[in-house]
C-alpha cells in the first residue's frame, strides 16, 4: 500500500525543519564539518581522476592533502602578509584620496559641492572618520572571524574532516542511494544529478575565473606600479562571482588610486583603465562562456537574495552554505514548475480516475465444479466413516472379557 502523498510532504517537510533548526542551534559547532565536506566535494573530481591515473583511493587523498597543505603554507607565508599590509595602507591612505577629490570637484564643479553642503560635509566626514578609526575597525573585523572560525577549526579540523569525507566519498554516495525511498529514488537521483550540475559547475568555473583574474589584475598592477594594485586586483577578482560588481568597485577603486597617484601622468592612468577593460573583455567573452557555462543556472540576482537570506539567518554558517542551498533550491524550483506545467491546475484539464483492480475469471472444462464437488462429498464421507470406525475400536477395546 503506497503511503498518500499529503504524509510523504509532511514528512519531508518536518526533515528540513529539522535540518534548518540545528544549523540554526549548532552553526558554529557544525560549521567545521561544513567546511571540511565542502573541501572534500569540491576535490573529488581530483582524487577520481588520480585513480583513473593508476592510484588508489587512499594514495590519491595523501597526494591531493599534501599538495593542499603546501598551497596553503605557500598562500599564508607570501601572499597573505602582502594583503594585510596593502589593506591597512589603503585604508589609512583612504581620507588623503577623498579629500583630494572633494578638493577636485569643488575648484572644478563648485555647484555639485556648495560650500557647508550636505554632500562635501558628509565626505569631509567620511575621510575623518576613516582615518581616525581604520585600525578599530580591521582590529574588530579580526576579531569577528577570530569568533568564527576558530584557528583549531581552521587548522586542524577542517583538513582533518576533508581528508576523511574525501577518503570515503564514493562509498557515503552509495550507501545514501541505498537509503534513497524506493518510490522516489530516481527522481532523487535526477535532482541530485541537477543540484551537482549547478553547484559544481558554478563553484569550481568560478574559483578558476576568480584565480585566472586575480592574477591578471594583480601582476598587471603591480608592472604598471599602481599602489596597493596586488590588493585591489585580488579584491576585485573575488568580487567578480557578481557579473559587473568586481570590475565596477575593483575598476573605481584602481582608478582612484590612479589619479591619485598618477596624477598630471595620463599614459599611466589609462594603463590602469585598459587592464580592467582587458579583463572584462577577456572574462565576458571567453572565461565565463567556456568555463561556467550557461547551463549553470545561478542568476546573480538569486544568489545574492541566497546570500542576504542564510547569512541574516544562520550568521557565517549561513553565508558559507548560501552557494549549495541557493543550486539546491534553484534545481528544486525549476523542477517544481516542471511539474506545474503537467499537473491539471496548469492544463485545466483533470486527470483520469485510476483504474480498478482486474476481475481474475478462470475459464474450466463443464463439469468441473460438479467433479470437484462430488470428491469433496466422498472425502468427507470418508473421513466420517474412518471417524465412526475409530470409536467402534475404541468401545471394543473398553469392553470386558
Amino acid at each position: 500500500m503506497n503511503i498518500p502523498v499529503r504524509k510523504q510532504v509532511m514528512w519531508w517537510g518536518v526533515s528540513a525543519l529539522l535540518l534548518l533548526l540545528v544549523m540554526w542551534l549548532l552553526g558554529q559547532a557544525v560549521l567545521p564539518f561544513i567546511l571540511g565536506a565542502g573541501v572534500a566535494y569540491l576535490l573529488d573530481p581530483v582524487a577520481d581522476r588520480l585513480e583513473r591515473a593508476g592510484l588508489s583511493r587512499t594514495m590519491a587523498v595523501v597526494v591531493i592533502s599534501v599538495a593542499a597543505v603546501l598551497l596553503f603554507a605557500a598562500v599564508m607565508l607570501l601572499i597573505v602578509p602582502i594583503l594585510i599590509r596593502q589593506a591597512a595602507a589603503l585604508i589609512e591612505t583612504a581620507p588623503q584620496m577623498i579629500e583630494q577629490a572633494r578638493g577636485f570637484v569643488t575648484a572644478r564643479f563648485p555647484e555639485l559641492l556648495p560650500k557647508d553642503g550636505t554632500l562635501g560635509t558628509a565626505l569631509t566626514d567620511l575621510g575623518k572618520a576613516m582615518g581616525e578609526q581604520w585600525s578599530n575597525v580591521a582590529q574588530t573585523l579580526m576579531t569577528s572571524l577570530g569568533g568564527v572560525i576558530s584557528t583549531l577549526a581552521l587548522l586542524v579540523i577542517v583538513p582533518v574532516v576533508a581528508f576523511y569525507l574525501l577518503l570515503d566519498w564514493d562509498r557515503m554516495v552509495a550507501q545514501i542511494d541505498r537509503l534513497l525511498p524506493r518510490e522516489h529514488a530516481p527522481t532523487l537521483r535526477r535532482l541530485a544529478s541537477d543540484i551537482d550540475a549547478a553547484l559544481s559547475g558554478f563553484v569550481r568555473g568560478q574559483g578558476l575565473v576568480i584565480l585566472i583574474l586575480g592574477t591578471w589584475y594583480a601582476l598587471a598592477l603591480m608592472l604598471v606600479g599602481l599602489p596597493f594594485g596586488f590588493f585591489i586586483g585580488i579584491m576585485a577578482a573575488m568580487l567578480s562571482f557578481i557579473p559587473y560588481v568586481g570590475v565596477l568597485i575593483g575598476g573605481a577603486t584602481a582608478i582612484g588610486v590612479a589619479l591619485f597617484s598618477f596624477w598630471g601622468d595620463p599614459l599611466w592612468i589609462g594603463a590602469v583603465v585598459a587592464i580592467f577593460g582587458l579583463g572584462q573583455v577577456v572574462e565576458g567573452n571567453y572565461l565565463q562562456p567556456k568555463i561556467v557555462g550557461g547551463h549553470v543556472g545561478l542568476h546573480p540576482v538569486w544568489l545574492l537574495l541566497a546570500l542576504s537570506v542564510f547569512g541574516a539567518l544562520f550568521g557565517f554558517v549561513g553565508l558559507v552554505a548560501a552557494v549549495p542551498l541557493a543550486a539546491s533550491l534553484g534545481v528544486l524550483a525549476r523542477f517544481a514548475i516542471e511539474r506545474y506545467r503537467e499537473s491539471a491546475l496548469y492544463t485545466g484539464q483533470g486527470l483520469p480516475p485510476a483504474p480498478s483492480a482486474p476481475l481474475l475469471v478462470e475459464i474450466a472444462p463443464r463439469g468441473t465444479a460438479a467433479t470437484e464437488l462430488r470428491q469433496a462429498r466422498l472425502a468427507a464421507d470418508r473421513s466420517l466413516a474412518n471417524a465412526q470406525l475409530e470409536l467402534m475400536q475404541d468401545d471394543l477395546h473398553r469392553r470386558p472379557d
